[in-house]
Protein backbone atom coordinates (compact mmCIF):
# COMPACT_ATOMS: atom_id res chain seq x y z
CA UNK A 1 0.00 0.00 0.00
CA UNK A 2 1.31 3.84 -0.93
CA UNK A 3 2.08 6.10 2.00
CA UNK A 4 -0.76 7.85 0.14
CA UNK A 5 -3.57 5.36 0.24
CA UNK A 6 -2.75 4.77 4.18
CA UNK A 7 -3.13 8.41 4.83
CA UNK A 8 -6.70 8.79 3.23
CA UNK A 9 -7.91 5.51 4.78
CA UNK A 10 -6.33 7.09 8.34
CA UNK A 11 -7.88 10.25 7.19
CA UNK A 12 -11.37 8.72 6.48
CA UNK A 13 -11.19 7.28 9.63
CA UNK A 14 -11.99 10.65 11.36
CA UNK A 15 -14.39 12.70 9.91
CA UNK A 16 -15.04 16.11 11.93
CA UNK A 17 -17.57 18.60 11.22
CA UNK A 18 -16.80 21.96 10.05
CA UNK A 19 -14.34 24.09 12.61
CA UNK A 20 -14.37 20.91 14.84
CA UNK A 21 -11.44 19.34 12.62
CA UNK A 22 -9.09 19.03 15.65
CA UNK A 23 -8.03 15.11 14.98
CA UNK A 24 -7.93 16.28 11.17
CA UNK A 25 -5.52 19.25 11.83
CA UNK A 26 -3.17 17.43 13.93
CA UNK A 27 -3.09 14.76 11.80
CA UNK A 28 -1.88 16.97 8.57
CA UNK A 29 0.46 18.58 10.99
CA UNK A 30 2.08 15.59 12.21
CA UNK A 31 2.40 14.36 8.69
CA UNK A 32 3.82 17.67 7.02
CA UNK A 33 6.27 17.95 10.57
CA UNK A 34 7.94 14.46 8.99
CA UNK A 35 8.93 16.35 5.64
CA UNK A 36 11.78 18.37 5.03
CA UNK A 37 11.31 21.66 6.43
CA UNK A 38 13.90 23.92 4.56
CA UNK A 39 11.17 25.66 2.55
CA UNK A 40 8.43 25.45 4.23
CA UNK A 41 6.77 27.81 6.59
CA UNK A 42 3.59 26.62 8.40
CA UNK A 43 0.86 28.75 9.84
CA UNK A 44 -2.34 27.52 11.21
CA UNK A 45 -6.29 29.18 10.99
CA UNK A 46 -8.77 28.18 13.31
CA UNK A 47 -8.57 24.27 12.88
CA UNK A 48 -7.31 25.14 9.00
CA UNK A 49 -3.73 25.38 7.82
CA UNK A 50 -1.56 27.16 5.31
CA UNK A 51 1.66 25.48 4.11
CA UNK A 52 4.09 28.40 2.52
CA UNK A 53 6.00 26.60 0.30
CA UNK A 54 9.40 28.99 -1.16
CA UNK A 55 10.22 29.07 -4.56
CA UNK A 56 13.77 28.89 -5.91
CA UNK A 57 13.31 32.53 -7.86
CA UNK A 58 9.86 33.65 -7.12
CA UNK A 59 8.21 35.73 -9.24
CA UNK A 60 4.36 34.49 -8.53
CA UNK A 61 2.77 33.01 -6.11
CA UNK A 62 0.28 29.87 -6.42
CA UNK A 63 -2.45 28.32 -4.67
CA UNK A 64 -4.04 25.24 -3.99
CA UNK A 65 -7.03 24.52 -1.98
CA UNK A 66 -8.08 21.44 -0.05
CA UNK A 67 -11.36 21.06 2.30
CA UNK A 68 -11.07 19.30 5.22
CA UNK A 69 -14.71 18.64 6.72
CA UNK A 70 -17.00 15.64 7.23
CA UNK A 71 -20.74 15.33 6.58
CA UNK A 72 -23.52 14.21 9.26
CA UNK A 73 -24.04 10.45 7.67
CA UNK A 74 -23.64 7.62 8.76
CA UNK A 75 -21.15 5.17 6.49
CA UNK A 76 -22.52 2.19 5.35
CA UNK A 77 -19.71 1.41 2.66
CA UNK A 78 -17.65 -2.04 2.84
CA UNK A 79 -14.68 -0.28 4.14
CA UNK A 80 -12.62 -1.93 6.89
CA UNK A 81 -11.53 1.57 7.52
CA UNK A 82 -14.82 3.01 8.53
CA UNK A 83 -15.51 6.26 10.34
CA UNK A 84 -15.05 6.22 13.97
CA UNK A 85 -17.03 9.23 14.79
CA UNK A 86 -20.15 8.01 14.65
CA UNK A 87 -22.89 9.69 12.66
CA UNK A 88 -20.33 11.21 10.88
CA UNK A 89 -18.60 10.27 7.24
CA UNK A 90 -16.25 11.38 4.24
CA UNK A 91 -18.91 11.22 1.88
CA UNK A 92 -18.00 14.47 0.07
CA UNK A 93 -13.95 13.41 -0.86
CA UNK A 94 -12.35 15.76 1.30
CA UNK A 95 -10.29 12.56 2.55
CA UNK A 96 -9.13 12.29 -1.10
CA UNK A 97 -9.06 15.99 -0.89
CA UNK A 98 -6.35 16.17 1.79
CA UNK A 99 -4.42 13.46 0.86
CA UNK A 100 -3.71 14.88 -2.36
CA UNK A 101 -2.69 17.96 -0.72
CA UNK A 102 -0.39 16.75 1.32
CA UNK A 103 1.22 14.88 -1.79
CA UNK A 104 1.57 18.17 -3.63
CA UNK A 105 3.24 19.72 -0.40
CA UNK A 106 5.49 16.88 -0.15
CA UNK A 107 6.74 17.37 -3.91
CA UNK A 108 7.44 20.58 -3.19
CA UNK A 109 9.05 20.54 0.01
CA UNK A 110 11.56 17.70 -1.58
CA UNK A 111 11.51 19.45 -5.22
CA UNK A 112 11.78 22.94 -5.05
CA UNK A 113 9.51 24.75 -7.69
CA UNK A 114 10.83 28.34 -9.02
CA UNK A 115 7.84 30.11 -7.89
CA UNK A 116 6.10 30.02 -4.49
CA UNK A 117 2.91 27.93 -3.57
CA UNK A 118 0.82 28.26 -0.96
CA UNK A 119 -1.35 25.02 0.22
CA UNK A 120 -4.68 25.84 2.19
CA UNK A 121 -5.90 23.27 4.08
CA UNK A 122 -9.84 24.67 4.65
CA UNK A 123 -11.83 24.08 7.18
CA UNK A 124 -16.39 24.29 7.17
CA UNK A 125 -16.50 23.97 3.00
CA UNK A 126 -19.78 21.65 4.45
CA UNK A 127 -20.79 24.31 6.07
CA UNK A 128 -20.74 27.06 7.95
CA UNK A 129 -18.55 28.01 5.32
CA UNK A 130 -14.65 28.36 5.98
CA UNK A 131 -13.71 30.11 2.13
CA UNK A 132 -14.63 33.25 3.11
CA UNK A 133 -13.52 33.75 6.93
CA UNK A 134 -10.38 32.48 5.52
CA UNK A 135 -9.47 34.89 2.53
CA UNK A 136 -10.39 37.69 5.42
CA UNK A 137 -7.96 36.57 7.72
CA UNK A 138 -4.46 37.78 8.96
CA UNK A 139 -3.18 34.54 8.38
CA UNK A 140 -3.58 34.54 4.81
CA UNK A 141 -3.26 38.56 4.34
CA UNK A 142 0.05 38.44 3.00
CA UNK A 143 0.14 35.11 1.68
CA UNK A 144 -2.49 35.86 -0.74
CA UNK A 145 -2.00 33.40 -4.02
CA UNK A 146 -1.83 35.59 -7.37
CA UNK A 147 -3.84 32.50 -9.07
CA UNK A 148 -5.72 29.59 -7.34
CA UNK A 149 -6.55 25.40 -8.15
CA UNK A 150 -9.02 23.68 -6.72
CA UNK A 151 -10.52 19.77 -7.70
CA UNK A 152 -13.38 17.99 -6.59
CA UNK A 153 -13.93 13.96 -6.96
CA UNK A 154 -16.25 13.24 -9.88
CA UNK A 155 -18.20 9.14 -8.81
CA UNK A 156 -19.53 9.64 -12.36
CA UNK A 157 -16.13 9.89 -14.16
CA UNK A 158 -13.80 7.01 -14.55
CA UNK A 159 -10.37 7.32 -12.81
CA UNK A 160 -8.14 9.18 -15.41
CA UNK A 161 -10.14 11.96 -16.23
CA UNK A 162 -10.06 15.86 -15.79
CA UNK A 163 -13.50 18.05 -16.75
CA UNK A 164 -13.71 21.32 -16.18
CA UNK A 165 -14.92 24.14 -18.29
CA UNK A 166 -14.40 28.36 -18.46
CA UNK A 167 -16.97 29.92 -16.93
CA UNK A 168 -19.58 28.86 -13.90
CA UNK A 169 -18.75 25.72 -12.84
CA UNK A 170 -20.57 25.44 -9.92
CA UNK A 171 -23.84 27.15 -8.88
CA UNK A 172 -24.38 30.02 -6.78
CA UNK A 173 -25.98 28.27 -3.60
CA UNK A 174 -27.74 29.64 -0.35
CA UNK A 175 -29.38 27.44 2.76
CA UNK A 176 -33.42 28.04 3.81
CA UNK A 177 -34.97 27.50 7.31
CA UNK A 178 -38.36 28.72 7.64
CA UNK A 179 -40.34 28.64 11.07
CA UNK A 180 -44.16 28.81 11.25
CA UNK A 181 -45.59 29.51 14.62
CA UNK A 182 -49.50 29.35 15.05
CA UNK A 183 -51.95 28.33 18.21
CA UNK A 184 -51.71 25.00 18.77
CA UNK A 185 -54.94 22.67 20.59
CA UNK A 186 -56.79 19.63 20.53
CA UNK A 187 -57.92 17.85 16.93
CA UNK A 188 -61.47 17.78 18.15
CA UNK A 189 -61.24 21.67 18.42
CA UNK A 190 -59.66 23.33 14.77
CA UNK A 191 -61.81 26.41 15.43
CA UNK A 192 -59.98 27.22 18.28
CA UNK A 193 -56.64 26.80 16.73
CA UNK A 194 -53.98 27.78 13.84
CA UNK A 195 -52.66 24.73 12.26
CA UNK A 196 -49.00 25.07 11.30
CA UNK A 197 -48.89 21.79 9.57
CA UNK A 198 -51.64 22.73 7.05
CA UNK A 199 -49.80 25.95 6.73
CA UNK A 200 -46.31 24.56 6.04
CA UNK A 201 -47.68 21.95 3.52
CA UNK A 202 -49.40 24.61 1.67
CA UNK A 203 -46.10 26.75 1.58
CA UNK A 204 -44.59 23.80 0.06
CA UNK A 205 -46.15 23.62 -2.63
CA UNK A 206 -46.07 27.59 -3.16
CA UNK A 207 -41.97 27.67 -2.79
CA UNK A 208 -42.47 25.37 -6.18
CA UNK A 209 -44.22 27.49 -8.15
CA UNK A 210 -41.26 29.71 -7.97
CA UNK A 211 -38.61 27.75 -10.88
CA UNK A 212 -41.90 26.92 -12.84
CA UNK A 213 -43.51 30.79 -12.84
CA UNK A 214 -41.11 32.92 -11.88
CA UNK A 215 -37.97 31.77 -13.64
CA UNK A 216 -36.85 32.38 -17.53
CA UNK A 217 -37.75 29.01 -18.49
CA UNK A 218 -34.11 29.66 -20.04
CA UNK A 219 -32.28 30.39 -16.56
CA UNK A 220 -31.35 27.46 -14.45
CA UNK A 221 -32.80 27.42 -11.03
CA UNK A 222 -33.57 24.86 -8.11
CA UNK A 223 -35.74 25.48 -4.71
CA UNK A 224 -36.14 21.85 -2.72
CA UNK A 225 -37.63 21.46 0.83
CA UNK A 226 -35.68 18.05 2.22
CA UNK A 227 -37.14 18.29 5.27
CA UNK A 228 -40.60 19.11 7.09
CA UNK A 229 -41.03 19.31 10.62
CA UNK A 230 -44.11 19.61 12.65
CA UNK A 231 -46.49 19.05 15.41
CA UNK A 232 -46.12 16.41 18.19
CA UNK A 233 -48.83 14.00 18.25
CA UNK A 234 -51.38 12.81 15.83
CA UNK A 235 -54.89 14.31 18.08
CA UNK A 236 -52.66 17.69 19.14
CA UNK A 237 -52.93 21.03 16.02
CA UNK A 238 -49.78 21.64 15.74
CA UNK A 239 -48.36 25.30 17.11
CA UNK A 240 -44.96 25.33 15.13
CA UNK A 241 -43.77 23.77 11.56
CA UNK A 242 -40.26 24.36 9.84
CA UNK A 243 -39.33 23.95 6.64
CA UNK A 244 -35.60 23.56 5.65
CA UNK A 245 -34.17 23.78 2.06
CA UNK A 246 -31.53 24.52 -0.18
CA UNK A 247 -31.78 26.94 -3.61
CA UNK A 248 -29.43 26.93 -6.14
CA UNK A 249 -29.04 28.81 -9.38
CA UNK A 250 -26.89 29.77 -12.38
CA UNK A 251 -27.26 33.51 -12.05
CA UNK A 252 -26.42 35.71 -8.68
CA UNK A 253 -29.02 37.43 -10.08
CA UNK A 254 -31.59 35.16 -10.08
CA UNK A 255 -30.66 34.09 -6.42
CA UNK A 256 -31.72 37.05 -5.59
CA UNK A 257 -35.02 37.01 -7.43
CA UNK A 258 -35.86 33.82 -5.66
CA UNK A 259 -35.24 34.57 -2.44
CA UNK A 260 -37.53 37.48 -2.92
CA UNK A 261 -40.17 35.55 -4.16
CA UNK A 262 -39.84 33.86 -1.28
CA UNK A 263 -40.32 36.25 1.40
CA UNK A 264 -43.28 36.82 -0.56
CA UNK A 265 -45.27 34.11 -0.64
CA UNK A 266 -44.29 33.42 3.29
CA UNK A 267 -45.63 36.86 4.02
CA UNK A 268 -48.75 35.33 2.14
CA UNK A 269 -48.97 32.42 4.38
CA UNK A 270 -48.53 34.68 7.62
CA UNK A 271 -51.90 37.19 6.20
CA UNK A 272 -53.84 33.80 5.26
CA UNK A 273 -52.95 31.53 8.40
CA UNK A 274 -52.64 34.65 10.99
CA UNK A 275 -49.03 33.09 11.61
CA UNK A 276 -45.74 34.73 12.31
CA UNK A 277 -42.76 33.13 10.04
CA UNK A 278 -39.35 33.86 10.27
CA UNK A 279 -36.30 32.93 7.59
CA UNK A 280 -33.10 31.97 7.93
CA UNK A 281 -30.94 31.99 4.43
CA UNK A 282 -28.05 29.69 6.52
CA UNK A 283 -24.83 29.38 4.43
CA UNK A 284 -24.63 31.07 1.49
CA UNK A 285 -22.35 30.21 -1.14
CA UNK A 286 -20.61 31.87 -4.40
CA UNK A 287 -20.64 30.15 -7.79
CA UNK A 288 -17.70 28.84 -8.99
CA UNK A 289 -16.62 31.16 -11.88
CA UNK A 290 -13.34 29.80 -13.91
CA UNK A 291 -11.22 32.46 -15.49
CA UNK A 292 -11.44 31.81 -19.25
CA UNK A 293 -7.46 32.58 -19.89
CA UNK A 294 -6.20 30.26 -17.42
CA UNK A 295 -9.26 27.17 -17.59
CA UNK A 296 -8.51 27.25 -21.52
CA UNK A 297 -4.76 27.28 -20.54
CA UNK A 298 -4.84 23.70 -18.33
CA UNK A 299 -7.22 22.24 -20.84
CA UNK A 300 -4.88 22.64 -23.58
CA UNK A 301 -2.04 21.68 -21.12
CA UNK A 302 -4.06 18.46 -20.05
CA UNK A 303 -5.03 17.57 -23.86
CA UNK A 304 -1.22 16.88 -24.25
CA UNK A 305 -0.55 14.12 -21.85
CA UNK A 306 -1.40 10.72 -22.54
CA UNK A 307 -2.16 9.58 -18.77
CA UNK A 308 -5.40 11.73 -18.29
CA UNK A 309 -8.27 12.39 -20.90
CA UNK A 310 -9.70 15.61 -20.61
CA UNK A 311 -13.71 16.20 -20.70
CA UNK A 312 -14.56 19.72 -20.91
CA UNK A 313 -18.47 19.17 -18.69
CA UNK A 314 -21.16 21.41 -18.13
CA UNK A 315 -22.03 23.25 -15.57
CA UNK A 316 -23.45 21.63 -12.13
CA UNK A 317 -26.18 22.66 -9.41
CA UNK A 318 -23.42 21.79 -6.78
CA UNK A 319 -22.08 24.49 -4.61
CA UNK A 320 -18.82 24.77 -3.16
CA UNK A 321 -17.24 27.83 -1.12
CA UNK A 322 -14.28 27.85 -3.30
CA UNK A 323 -15.98 30.22 -5.05
CA UNK A 324 -14.88 32.40 -3.40
CA UNK A 325 -11.73 32.35 -3.68
CA UNK A 326 -12.01 32.60 -7.46
CA UNK A 327 -14.20 35.41 -6.68
CA UNK A 328 -11.02 37.62 -5.35
CA UNK A 329 -8.01 35.45 -7.27
CA UNK A 330 -8.27 34.02 -11.21
CA UNK A 331 -8.21 30.41 -11.16
CA UNK A 332 -10.26 27.19 -11.69
CA UNK A 333 -11.50 23.88 -10.21
CA UNK A 334 -11.41 20.96 -11.80
CA UNK A 335 -13.53 18.15 -11.49
CA UNK A 336 -10.80 14.60 -10.77
CA UNK A 337 -12.88 11.08 -11.62
CA UNK A 338 -12.96 8.72 -8.92
CA UNK A 339 -15.34 6.21 -10.93
CA UNK A 340 -17.79 5.31 -8.41
CA UNK A 341 -21.55 3.75 -8.34
CA UNK A 342 -23.17 6.11 -5.72
CA UNK A 343 -22.96 9.99 -5.74
CA UNK A 344 -21.48 12.63 -3.49
CA UNK A 345 -23.39 12.81 0.04
CA UNK A 346 -23.87 9.15 -0.49
CA UNK A 347 -23.84 6.75 2.20
CA UNK A 348 -22.33 4.46 0.29
CA UNK A 349 -19.40 6.48 -1.54
CA UNK A 350 -16.10 4.38 -2.13
CA UNK A 351 -13.74 6.71 -4.64
CA UNK A 352 -11.49 4.75 -6.12
CA UNK A 353 -8.02 5.46 -4.35
CA UNK A 354 -5.81 5.64 -7.37
CA UNK A 355 -7.09 8.69 -8.58
CA UNK A 356 -4.55 10.35 -5.64
CA UNK A 357 -1.80 9.66 -7.62
CA UNK A 358 -3.02 10.94 -10.77
CA UNK A 359 -4.30 13.99 -8.92
CA UNK A 360 -0.72 14.49 -7.46
CA UNK A 361 1.06 13.70 -10.99
CA UNK A 362 -1.63 16.21 -12.61
CA UNK A 363 -1.15 19.09 -9.89
CA UNK A 364 2.34 18.71 -9.88
CA UNK A 365 3.29 18.98 -13.01
CA UNK A 366 1.31 21.28 -13.93
CA UNK A 367 2.43 24.07 -11.48
CA UNK A 368 5.48 22.98 -12.50
CA UNK A 369 5.07 23.65 -15.89
CA UNK A 370 3.21 26.84 -15.06
CA UNK A 371 5.88 28.42 -13.10
CA UNK A 372 8.71 27.59 -15.75
CA UNK A 373 6.42 29.74 -17.78
CA UNK A 374 7.97 33.00 -16.49
CA UNK A 375 5.53 35.85 -15.41
CA UNK A 376 6.63 39.21 -17.38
Amino acid sequence: MTTFTQIRRDLHRIPEPGFQEFKTQQYLLDYIATLPQQHLEIRTWRTGILVYIHGSAPKRRFGYRADMDGLPIVEQTSYDFQSEHEGYMHACGHDLHMTIGLGVVTHFATTQMTDDLVVIFQPAEEGPGGAKPMLESAELADWMPDQMIGLHVAPEYPVGTIATRAGILFANTSELFIDLIGTGGHAAYPHKANDMVVAGCQLVGQLQTIIARNINPLDSAVVTIGKVEGGTKQNIIAERARLEGTIRTLSADTMIAVKSRIEALVKGIEAGFECQAEIDWGSNYLQVFNEATLTHEFMGWVEQRSDVNLVECTEAMTGEDFGYFLDRIPGFMFWLGVDTPYGLHHAKLEPSEDAIEVAITTITDYLSWKSEQRAV
